[in-house]
């Protein structure tokens, strides 16, 4: 049986490493791509490796549609694609940054892998709840707003396209979280808006890294129906918000 080959973007750290790690234990070569932290993801490799998985380092910023053309051209071959990386708080970020990044590069890459994916793969798209319910009304923590928009806008640019993927045989899942307790987004946003955090957690225990990455791992083998959403954590957002 041939190998299955799992790329996982932003998986240096945080959810996506976690993501990685988890991918790697069902039995798959994962791809670990990184922007700038090689050593990172290099360390996430060497775990992955020695649990008895395969996995290799791949830098590339998504941003950057000829840098991920020329991974695509060395990977040949895609079972599965977790679209993990994002951003838009960094500092010093240009105002288009987070839509470049949150839609146009997750177009991009999903739509230069598809010739790569035979059927029966998918592709997964990881959001968060405040991303998700964009237009639910629920107020933002003011810096993550323009992440969130983004991010809504990338989920609804990849829906488009279930058609083309399904053309394919390739199926589309999207996963879902609340706040994820230990990601950079969470650590930034307790420095940057403190209560927001803090409301989050006064209705409960934030999912974990753990948690979270084992549910986008499990999105890949699952045959969930095209467009599915599978949501971790945020009872409130689930029961009050309107499904978008």
């Amino acid at each position: 049986m041939t190998e299955r080959v799992v790329l996982v973007t932003g998986a240096s750290r945080g959810i996506g490493a976690e993501t990685a790690r988890q991918v790697g234990r069902s039995g798959a070569h994962v791809l670990v791509n990184y922007r700038e932290k090689r050593k990172r993801a290099e360390a996430v490799v060497a775990e992955i490796c020695a649990a008895g998985g395969s996995a290799a380092a791949e830098g590339a910023d998504l941003a950057d549609p000829a840098a991920v053309d020329a991974l695509l051209a060395r990977v040949g071959r895609l079972d599965g694609l977790v679209l993990n990386a994002s951003g838009g708080m960094e500092r010093g970020a240009d105002p288009g940054y987070a839509m470049r990044l949150n839609r146009d590069a997750q177009v991009h890459l999903a739509t230069a892998a598809l010739p790569l994916m035979p059927a029966g793969s998918r592709i997964v798209f990881v959001t968060s709840h405040q991303a998700h319910f964009a237009r639910s009304g629920r107020p933002l923590p003011a810096d993550y707003a323009p992440v969130a928009a983004s991010k809504r806008a990338g989920e609804d640019a990849l829906r488009a396209l279930i058609p083309r993927f399904a053309a394919r045989g390739v199926g589309f899942t999207v996963v879902s979280g609340d706040m994820i307790d230990g990601t950079i987004i969470v650590r930034l946003l307790e420095r940057r808006d403190p209560d927001a955090v803090a409301t989050r957690r006064a209705g409960g225990p934030l999912p974990t890294v753990a948690e979270f990455g084992a549910a986008v791992a499990a999105a890949l083998r699952a045959e969930h129906p095209d467009g599915h959403t599978v949501y971790i954590g945020g009872a409130d957002y689930l029961s009050a918000s309107r499904p978008d």
